[in-house]
């Protein structure tokens, strides 16, 4: 079975899922992560800036955070930073969808919609969209991930906000995905910031005991057709 993980920037993937994706590989299962946006140039006035090394170091560290993962596939593609509301939603779909013909995975991870980072949400859409449930079809699950620092930030203002009822024991993948997401040297933050690792590992605690587990990831399930 493929599961396809979508993340609109690099590190999206681990923080959201980098335990589950862990537990999924450590199963055998076939795990292809998809990175659609450029990650860093928003941090420039002007796209055009951004040094080209810097982004290519970027999707280096993203095959590194991929391979602790125990990933052996990894797709970028090149939309703008904090921009993909610039970009035809159609075009973000086809993306979507060239990926779901290419790997046809049953399931797919991504982003949330209630997200403050507008990204996030336009990939949400996108997903909603390339994923409808029509004949030949090969996804059976959806779920969507939250991100530290972006879905909670978002203070439940945007709709939808986050409600998780799918939940992942990561107690043995926990300290995998710390360690990859400590490659992202540029996106990692010291505590108290929730992408520190401080903060990861406290929650991943939280959702643990929610579920009467040492650690979780909380996920919520849009759509699955048994």
């Amino acid at each position: 079975m493929t599961t396809l993980i979508l993340a609109a920037h690099p590190d999206d993937e681990v923080l959201g899922c980098g335990g589950t994706i862990a537990n999924l590989t450590r199963k055998g299962d076939r795990v292809v992560i998809a990175i659609l946006g450029e990650g860093i140039t928003s941090r420039h006035d002007r796209r055009e800036d951004a040094d080209p090394k810097e982004l290519r170091a970027l999707q280096r560290r993203s095959l590194q955070a991929a391979k602790i993962l125990g990933v052996k596939e990894v797709e970028f593609s090149t939309l703008p930073d904090n921009r993909f509301d610039t970009v035809p939603l159609l075009d973000v779909v086809k993306i979507v969808e060239r990926l779901l013909a290419k790997y046809k995975p049953a399931t797919v991870f991504t982003q949330h919609g209630g997200d403050l980072n507008i990204d996030h949400a336009v990939l949400f859409r996108a997903t909603l969209t390339a994923t409808r449930p029509m004949a030949g079809s090969p996804v059976k699950t959806l779920y969507a991930y939250e991100v530290a620092s972006s879905s909670e930030w978002a203070f439940q203002k945007f709709a939808p906000p986050f409600r998780p009822n799918y939940f992942v024991d990561i107690a043995g993948a926990l300290e995998k995905k710390i360690r990859a997401m400590q490659v992202y040297e540029s996106e990692a933050r010291p505590f108290p910031h929730p992408r520190s690792p401080e903060a990861l590992r406290a929650g991943a605690q939280h959702w643990g005991s929610v579920i009467g587990r040492p650690a979780a990831e909380a996920f919520e399930l849009v759509r699955q057709i048994a």
